[in-house]
C-alpha cells in the first residue's frame, strides 16, 4: 500500500471511529430513535439548520444538549414567547459612561447551537431577526456586522398540534431550514429505560469533538464526490416538484443545494468519498418535504388532495434512478 492511500485510510478510519462515537455519547442520554440522530449528524456536517416538530416531552430539548455536549460546543436555549424581542436574541448596544461609548452586548444566538424553543409562539418581527444568522452567520446591529461563532447551527422547535396564540412559520424562513425532522414516540425498551432512569440524574454526554474538530469534519463531508448522474438525479427531483399538478409550491434553488449538502454527509457519515443514489433518498424527505406546499385547487377536490409527503413518494417513484 503507498504513504498516500495508507493515510487516507488512516483519516477514514479515525473519522468513522469519531462518527461512532458521536453517536454512542448521544445514546447515553437520548434513548432511541437512531434514524433521527443520523439526521442530526448529516446537518451538523451539512451546516445546515434543522426544525424539529413535535409534541412537548418526547426529549428534543435533551437531544440538542447532547448534541451540543458531544460536539463539545456551546449551547443556549431560547424560550420564545409571545413579548420576546430581538434584541432579547441577538444583543444590544449599552452605553458605557465611563469610556463614553456604545458597546455592544451579545443576545444568546452567539452561541455553536441555538435551541429555538416553540420558534412559532413569537411574532413575526421577532421572527424574522434569525434569517440573517441563519443564512449569513453574521446579526446587524446598529449598522454594525458581527460574525457568529462557527460551527453555527440552529435546532427550532414547534408544537404542530397546539395552534392557539402562534404564528405561523413564512416560508421564507421554513426555506432556511435544512431538514424538518419528527422525534415521535419511544420504541418498548427504550421508554423502558427511561422509566427506570426516573429521578435520576442525567447521564453524563462525552465530549467528543471540539469546534475546530466540527470545522474539519464539516470541510471533509463537504468534499465528499458527487458524479454528474447524482446531479441529474437531483435536478430531475426538483423539476418534477415544480411541474406536479398537486403542488403549488415546488422545492427552491436553495433547497437542491441543501439536498447535495445533506447528501454528502450521509455519504461521508457512512464513510465513503462519493455519493450514492440512496444518499439522496435517505435525506429528501426531511429535505424537502416542508418546502412543498399542496395546491387549494377546488378541482382537485378534497379525496384528490394529498399530502406533500405522498406527492414527493409519487415524485420519487417517477424519477429514474441512476445506476
Amino acid at each position: 500500500m503507498s504513504a498516500r492511500l495508507s493515510a487516507v485510510t488512516d483519516a477514514t478510519g479515525a473519522e468513522s471511529d469519531l462518527v461512532s462515537r458521536l453517536r454512542s455519547s448521544i445514546a447515553a442520554v437520548f434513548f432511541g430513535n437512531p434514524p433521527l440522530v443520523e439526521h442530526l449528524l448529516t446537518a451538523v456536517l451539512a451546516r445546515g439548520h434543522v426544525l424539529i416538530e413535535d409534541v412537548p416531552g418526547v426529549g428534543k430539548t435533551t437531544l440538542a444538549e447532547a448534541l451540543a455536549g458531544a460536539l463539545g460546543c456551546d449551547f443556549s436555549r431560547l424560550q420564545f414567547t409571545a413579548d420576546l424581542l430581538p434584541s432579547d436574541i441577538l444583543g444590544v448596544n449599552i452605553y458605557d459612561a465611563e469610556a463614553t461609548e456604545f458597546r455592544f452586548h451579545p443576545g444568546p444566538i452567539f452561541s455553536n447551537i441555538v435551541l429555538a424553543d416553540e420558534i412559532n409562539r413569537t411574532p413575526p418581527k421577532t421572527q424574522s431577526s434569525l434569517l440573517e444568522a441563519m443564512n449569513e452567520r453574521q446579526v446587524s446591529i446598529d449598522g454594525t456586522l458581527h460574525p457568529l461563532p462557527e460551527p453555527f447551527l440552529v435546532l427550532a422547535t414547534q408544537n404542530p398540534v397546539e395552534h392557539h396564540g402562534t404564528f405561523p412559520l413564512p416560508e421564507s424562513q421554513v426555506d432556511r431550514f435544512l431538514m424538518r425532522l419528527e422525534v415521535g414516540y419511544p420504541d418498548t425498551e427504550s421508554e423502558r429505560r427511561l422509566l427506570r432512569a426516573a429521578g435520576d440524574r442525567p447521564g453524563r454526554v462525552e465530549k467528543v469533538l471540539d469546534p475546530e474538530q466540527v470545522l474539519r469534519m464539516q470541510d471533509r463531508a463537504m468534499a465528499v464526490s458527487l458524479h454528474a448522474s447524482i446531479e441529474d438525479f437531483v435536478l430531475a427531483i426538483l423539476a418534477a416538484t415544480r411541474n406536479t399538478p398537486g403542488l403549488r409550491l415546488g422545492a427552491s434553488p436553495r433547497a437542491g443545494q441543501g439536498l447535495v449538502a445533506a447528501s454528502r454527509a450521509r455519504a461521508f457519515l457512512a464513510g465513503r468519498d462519493f455519493v450514492t443514489p440512496d444518499d439522496v433518498l435517505a435525506v429528501v424527505e426531511p429535505v424537502l418535504v416542508h418546502r412543498l406546499l399542496p395546491s387549494l385547487s377546488p378541482e382537485l377536490g378534497v379525496e384528490g388532495r394529498r399530502s406533500p409527503s405522498q406527492l414527493l413518494q409519487e415524485i420519487l417513484a417517477s424519477v429514474a434512478v441512476p445506476r
